[in-house]
């Protein structure tokens, strides 16, 4: 469903992708994973159009990203990209913002106002709809940022830390399981970033892990566990594979004390 061949992208003169392959099947969840400066951002928004990179290319279901008007257009229809923080209309209630990005996706008002009334219901804004965006807390923003790319039945979603910005613990277990279920039941692809691991383990298929600009690994959680030689947590797991010493530094801080 993606596919990314030989990508490189500058910011001036600094590398922050350096040649990136990978292919993402279809209805698969995809996370993206590293430490904060490492790429993922700029991975999402290569693949979401957003940025073009100086080399490669960028396919979605076979389709070259800005190859032509005609193709660029089918994959804008298919595809939606929520970054990290979202512009959010203010002035506009939660309601009218939710409704105008449905019918961009040309969803049928029936089914657009009925799954509407849901997602504000699974994410506790009923009464908050119909209040201006700008007097939304900063979790509530994330909530309704999160309703606007589900609000898109889009076959392809690309989110920039979904699970961050104040989400509150029923907004992460609302989103943990609205995304499975788009997985499992409605054969979604799924490419999402998140700096921390702990929510990966019941969701992601496979995990793509960065390290200045490069994919050092991209396999299933088991397989990452193989790759490090750690059976621990998957935190400690991609530790060990980003920052290979942080072990053994720590065990020098506490004067070689077994961990």
């Amino acid at each position: 469903m993606i596919q990314l061949q030989e990508v490189t992208q500058h910011y001036g003169v600094r590398p922050v992708l350096r040649r990136v392959s990978l292919t993402i099947e279809t209805g698969e969840l995809v996370a993206v994973i590293g430490p904060n400066g490492m790429g993922k951002s700029t991975l999402l928004s290569v693949m979401a159009g957003v940025l073009s990179p100086q080399h490669g290319t960028v396919l979605i279901d076979g389709m070259e990203r800005k190859s032509t008007v005609e193709q660029e257009l089918t994959i804008r229809e298919r595809t939606v990209y929520l970054p990290d923080k979202p512009w959010l209309p203010k002035n506009r209630t939660g309601r009218e913002f939710l409704i105008g990005v449905g019918r961009l996706y040309n969803i049928s008002d029936d089914d657009l106002l009925d799954h509407i009334e849901r997602l504000l219901q699974v994410f506790e804004l009923q009464k908050e709809g119909d209040w201006p965006i700008r007097s939304y807390s900063a979790g509530q923003q994330k909530k309704i940022a999160l309703s606007s790319a589900l609000v898109t039945r889009a076959p392809i979603m690309l989110l920039d830390e979904p699970f961050s910005g104040g989400l509150d613990p029923s907004g992460i277990l609302a989103l943990k399981h609205i995304l499975k279920h788009r997985v499992a039941e409605e054969h979604a692809t799924i490419v999402m970033s998140t700096p921390v691991p702990e929510l990966l383990e019941e969701l992601a298929h496979r995990i793509v892990v960065m390290r200045h600009g490069e994919i050092i690994a991209f396999e299933s959680p088991d397989q990452l566990r193989k790759l490090s030689g750690c059976d621990g947590p998957l935190d400690e797991v991609i530790a060990r594979l980003v920052h290979p010493r942080t072990m053994e530094n720590l065990q020098h801080y506490f004067g070689g004390s077994a961990l």
